[in-house]
């Protein structure tokens, strides 16, 4: 029998507006992932948050904007976001972000 972390997941795409939507993966009170999907110019607006985050690009090409700095993101490739660091993401090619978040992020839910 499936334990319930594995459960709690959500396989079905919320859409967020402007080009993005979101797969919630799995979660517990300790640890969240999250799949975002991007259409070209699509807009992560800058925002901060207590959770420390870790994304890895599955596929896309994506300008993050990182306490100010600008860096390229392209699949493979993955980066931290350590908490209340204000960021955002630009996306230059369609593609998709995995986001791990801790604790999880309530607000998603």
């Amino acid at each position: 029998m499936a334990s319930e972390k594995v459960l709690r997941s959500s396989k079905r795409w919320e859409d967020l507006g402007n080009g993005m939507a979101r797969q919630i993966m799995g979660w517990d009170n300790q640890i969240m992932m999250v799949k975002v999907k991007f259409e070209k110019g699509a807009v992560g607006a800058e925002h901060s948050h207590f959770h420390s985050q870790t994304t890895y690009c599955e596929s896309g090409k994506f300008e993050f904007t990182m306490a100010g700095e600008k860096v390229i993101v392209e699949p493979g490739d993955g980066l931290y976001i350590e908490p209340n660091m204000l960021h955002g993401a630009l996306c230059l090619e369609p593609g998709i972000l995995i986001d791990v978040f801790s604790p999880m992020r309530e607000d998603f839910l």
